[in-house]
């Protein structure tokens, strides 16, 4: 309904921190694909903040990874993951686990 409710004002970013944080896997999965098709339907940019590294793997074109305090950003990572994304094909690519591996890699190093 948020969501909604941001779409109305026709906005030309929505900035999200943490929105699926509290939901259980599969409304999470579906709210996911629900962000892709606002950003392609609206043509909207999403700023989203997430710990979970799936989940901005999935959702972005660009990753960028944050140090601790002070906090800078560490690493900007592209992802050249195809623009039409599904929860089955797309997290099964072998790219999407490289891409995973890489963001882990740099939160594990920070």
């Amino acid at each position: 309904m948020a969501i909604a409710r941001a779409l109305a004002y026709q906005p030309e970013a929505l900035l999200m921190d943490e929105p699926f944080a509290s939901v259980d896997a599969q409304t999470r999965a579906d709210l996911e694909d629900l962000i892709l098709r606002v950003r392609r339907e609206f043509g909207v940019t999403v700023v989203l903040v997430t710990h979970d590294i799936d989940e901005a793997v999935y959702l972005a074109d660009r990753v960028l990874v944050l140090s601790g305090r002070p906090t800078t950003v560490r690493a900007v990572v592209d992802v050249p993951l195809p623009a039409d994304r599904d929860q089955l094909h797309t997290k099964s690519l072998p790219e999407f686990a490289v891409l995973r591996s890489r963001v882990l890699k740099l939160i594990q190093e920070g």
